[in-house]
């Protein structure tokens, strides 16, 4: 297996190979709680806290696990990590936690953190695997935040609305009424509305990336014998 650049590493999480955007994993959770920035935030980072961990432990033991007891193996780790996050999440914010329910849980069957232990973690050294999992994460939690942005806005006319949940009572002053008396926009609060956000952002993705490609084929198209002359003949004016 080619060793990848720290650089292709992060593009791929962020950009390339998001697994919101491209792999199309973790819609689940992704469609359902992210009613608001502040539960798209908490999921992501609780996400991310499993990633980063589960790549790590997973890149440690990749040469001491048999082929036989891979996956069990990389599904206990990963539960391990879920547990740790919910503990975390009761002792320090325990309110959203309430909030995000059975979503936290639900993170050990996210196909986005066993593929990235099964593709990347068991075949790559520590650090790699590190990077690519933050990576995976933090392009996930763009997303879940970007998502939750757009239904806040849309479905109740505000933005960082509830942020004391996870910063604390001093995050209370941080809501942004952006229309004033604001009726709310039921479809955009419900996962219907997700949906349709969704495609949204996955369609603005793809027209970005084939302005890049068609911008990267005419750098690359060659000359033609003739369009251009250079005029060595004949007087300055």
């Amino acid at each position: 297996m080619a060793t990848k650049s720290m650089r292709d590493i992060s593009l791929d999480g962020l950009w390339n190979n998001n697994p919101a955007l491209v792999q199309l994993l973790g819609l689940c959770p992704l469609l359902a709680v992210t009613g608001s920035v502040v539960n798209a935030l908490g999921l992501g980072l609780a996400t991310m806290l499993v990633l980063v961990g589960s790549n790590l432990s997973v890149s440690l033991i990749r040469n001491h696990v048999s082929e036989a007891v891979r996956l069990p193996a990389f599904v206990m780790i990963i539960a391990s990590f879920v547990t740790v996050t919910e503990l975390v999440m009761q002792a320090f914010t325990y309110e959203l936690y309430q909030v995000l329910g059975i979503f936290i849980p639900l993170i050990v069957t996210n196909c986005a953190i066993l593929g990235r232990a099964d593709a990347f973690a068991c075949k790559n050294p520590i650090l790699p695997s590190v990077v690519d999992g933050f990576m995976m994460a933090l392009g996930f939690t763009v997303v879940l935040v970007l998502l939750g942005a757009m239904r806040e806005v849309l479905g109740q006319g505000v933005i960082f609305s509830d942020m004391q949940l996870l910063f604390g009572p001093a995050a209370a002053s941080w809501k942004i009424e952006l229309v004033k008396d604001y009726p709310d926009f039921l479809f955009a609060i419900l996962p219907p509305g997700a949906f349709v956000a969704m495609g949204l952002i996955i369609a603005i993705k793809n027209i970005i990336d084939d302005q890049i490609k068609q911008a990267a084929e005419a750098k690359k198209a060659p000359i033609e014998v003739g369009s251009k002359r250079a005029r060595v003949t004949g007087k300055i004016s």
